[in-house]
């Protein structure tokens, strides 16, 4: 392409966000966006991104995301066409202050700060640029939003990156962007995520699923038909102007349900829901139409009793109103229902975006919103020592769903799904939650560990002489009382940890031994210790002592050879002579072979022998096989760890330690892995014995282990086998379906 056509495609790339803009709600500032994008333009002038194209197109499509499909105006546009200047140009925030004035040049500087991914090298420095992103978001939701937009065109154009590079962006794209933009509200682009992560995570299965959607589209089109004709005609008769749907099932969704209930996906019956969006000027109206339209429907089909879903009344706490129900379809199936007005519907879509459009005055912003960022600043003000710990304790809230309980004086407490008693006196207050004792649960005592289900009523009773309990962490939910919690139990063991790291300190001196990390490192292994501060509190408390045998196991080789060995050692470093054959030379030399350098840009291959894995090591978090989706993570000791791609540690270290990803490949196997499946079924006699006998005769597979259960007619077996291959396995697993009696059999990992 010559100069002058690219120009033209940047022109064009550029007008079309002039256009979507032009026919939105927001006041008309097209001049300074067009200042925006020509000083933009000018400073990426020359620039290219990895596929070769100019690289002030990536600016321009986050700019027509966050115009068009966020739903943001003026000031989030400009902001979105500059968010690269400062970071990868000589131009400073002050000359964008300059030029576009104190706003913009504030979007942009937060923009700068978290750029280049939330994560760096270190788990630390991750956690800290994420604090960033958040706090940065609690002064202004449009960076977090425009962010939003920023990643969602990094993940469109992932195809140009190398494989390891994608398996990092996918990861943590699936640990933190989906989430949080679950939690903002934003479903389309939520959706859109995960759908291109697993995308890039599971090619195959990305594609035998679009095509058996692709090729069942027919069927469900006859089926929604059917469905929806006679609903049609019932709103008609009710006079509504409306839109409805048929709403499918994202594929990573769709494969989500298919690996958790171990289902194929012709079972998958609830692939889509219809969704009916009604035009009403008037807000106060909703409510009544949506139950209007509710009682049309069941009066027409037969409704699934404990799945309807009122979220008009209680809102979820990213905004999204709705109201959901569950009928019986023509063809025995149970489809879903949802129920919005327009106003609900780009809520439900654009997420907290879509408020401004509809906020009557100047008021505060949506109350949800700021009780979720009062959440989040409250883990920022109350750091973790680990900054995993941190990102775990954020997830517990991006991903958590709501129930609502009443206090006995009607207030209402929004809480996560599986909230206990605990839970809900933290939320009342950190005092509250220090001294709580117990809980009446609809007049009724119960224990702080007792769940709670919405509309519960909830009274916390306490005692001053109550403190803080670490089992308590067992059975907490919220991330605010986790946060309060942890806080609290280091203080109280502070004195301790003290007298502790005192003892440790005079024992290390008065056995000469230095205090290093590898010295504490084998102290930790020794007591199985996760870490400093614990070992201080169990040496502070009494419940370990440091003994001569830790001594002998620390000191080096050099102090332990002049000091215990005596003079027969000695005699025998003196007159031991040199090795002359090349059996004795072999020997001599240390049985490990050194580590070939890993280069984290290239695809590693696997290789295997007949005794197991030869240049990498498995992992028993998820149980690898060859032929599964893996990615190989270069741990500590150097050594290419395989984790299967969906693992959940996985998840965590794709997001956490990105340049320690490595893309790998598995060789022509010779080796066995150990693979665990789970087999259920009707008891009868001698079904035990044709299961053995099928696979170790006739599929000539080795038992591991076997654990069999049977009770009231109903068996349970789980069985640890050595195969080759994840084929064997489904092998295994489909010819184990053909004994009578067997109902399923599914792979664990």
């Amino acid at each position: 392409m010559s100069p002058e056509e690219e120009d033209r495609m940047v022109e064009a790339a550029f007008a079309d966000v002039l256009d979507g803009y032009l026919k939105s709600n927001h006041r008309k500032k097209v001049e300074i966006i067009e200042r925006a994008f020509r000083f933009a333009k000018e400073a990426h002038k020359g620039v290219r991104r990895r596929s070769g194209e100019p690289y002030i197109l990536h600016p321009i499509a986050v700019a027509k995301i966050a115009s068009q499909e966020i739903g943001l105006g003026s000031t989030s546009i400009c902001a979105a066409l500059l968010h690269d200047v400062v970071e990868d140009t000589d131009y400073t925030t002050e000359d964008i202050e300059r030029q576009f004035g104190a706003k913009i040049a504030q979007l942009v500087e937060g923009l700068t700060k978290i750029s280049g991914g939330i994560f760096g090298d270190k788990a630390s420095a991750q956690a800290e640029n994420f604090r960033k992103l958040l706090l940065t978001m609690s002064e202004d939701i449009r960076v977090v939003l425009i962010k939003m937009a920023d990643r969602l065109h990094n993940m469109r154009t992932l195809g140009s990156m190398a494989p390891n590079k994608q398996y990092k962006i996918a990861g943590e794209t699936l640990y933190i962007y989906a989430p949080l933009a679950h939690r903002l509200g934003l479903f389309a682009i939520k959706t859109e995520l995960e759908d291109l992560a697993f995308k890039y995570e599971h090619p195959e299965a990305y594609e035998s699923i679009s095509e058996k959607i692709r090729e069942s589209e027919a069927r469900r089109a006859a089926v929604y038909s059917d469905f929806s004709l006679p609903i049609k005609r019932k709103l008609d008769e009710l006079g509504l102007k409306y839109e409805a749907k048929a709403r499918l099932k994202s594929v990573y969704s769709i494969w989500n349900k298919m690996e958790s209930k171990h289902l194929p996906f012709e079972e998958v019956y609830d692939l889509y829901a219809m969704r009916i969006v009604f035009e009403c000027e008037d807000q106060a109206r909703e409510k009544s139409i949506c139950w209007n339209i509710y009682s049309a429907i069941t009066d027409l089909y037969r409704l699934h009793p404990d799945r309807t879903r009122d979220w008009i009344v209680t809102p979820k706490a990213n905004g999204y109103q709705a109201l959901h129900l569950t009928v019986m379809g023509p063809d025995g199936n149970w489809i879903e229902v949802q129920i919005r007005s327009r106003r609900m519907d780009e809520i439900a879509e654009k997420g907290f975006a879509a408020h401004w459009k509809y906020k009557v005055g100047e008021g505060e912003e949506e109350p949800e919103l700021n009780a979720w960022l009062r959440t989040i600043k409250d883990i920022l003000d109350n750091p973790e020592p680990s900054a995993m710990d941190f990102l775990d304790t954020l997830k517990l809230n991006l991903f958590s769903s709501e129930i609502v309980v009443f206090t006995p004086k009607g207030e209402l407490l929004t809480l996560p799904t599986g909230a206990t008693v605990l839970d809900a006196a933290f939320a009342l207050h950190s005092e509250i939650g220090m001294h709580c004792i117990a809980g009446k649960v609809n007049h009724r005592l119960v224990p702080l560990s007792q769940r709670l289900a919405s509309g519960d009523q909830v009274e916390i009773l306490t005692s001053q002489s109550q403190q803080p309990q670490p089992q308590w962490a067992d059975f907490l939910v919220t991330a605010h009382a986790k946060t309060r919690l942890r806080a609290a139990l280091r203080k109280l063991r502070q004195p301790t940890i003290a007298r502790g790291r005192e003892m440790l300190k005079d024992w290390l001196a008065e056995h000469n031994i230095p205090d290093t990390n590898p010295v504490i490192s084998k102290i930790l292994g020794t007591y199985h210790i996760d870490n400093r501060d614990e070992l201080a509190y169990q040496l502070g408390n009494e419940e370990i002592m440091l003994g001569e045998f830790l001594v002998r196991a620390l000191r080096k080789p050099s102090q332990t050879d002049t000091k215990s060995q005596g003079l027969f050692g000695k005699l025998l470093r003196i007159t031991k002579r040199k090795p002359e054959t090349e059996a004795e030379k072999a020997e001599e030399k240390p049985a490990d072979k050194p580590k070939p350098k890993i280069n984290a840009k290239e695809t590693y291959t696997l290789h295997t022998n007949e005794n197991g894995p030869e240049n990498f090591v498995t992992t028993s978090c998820c149980m690898p096989l060859p032929g599964d989706d893996v990615m190989g993570f270069i741990n500590d000791d150097g050594d290419v760890e395989v984790h299967t791609l969906d693992c959940p540690r996985a998840q965590m270290l794709k997001a956490g330690f990105g340049p320690r990803i490595v893309a790998v490949k598995w060789e022509t196997v010779s080796a066995k892995f150990m693979a665990h499946v789970h087999i259920e079924g009707i008891d009868r006699h001698g079904i035990l014995q044709e299961l053995t006998n099928m696979i170790s005769n006739n599929l000539a597979i080795d038992i591991r282990k076997l654990d069999i259960e049977a009770s009231a007619q109903v068996f349970n077996c789980d069985l640890w086998v050595l195969v080759a291959s994840v084929d064997v396995v489904n092998d295994l697993c489909a010819k184990t379906m053909t004994i009578e009696g067997v109902k399923s059999a599914n792979r664990i990992q």
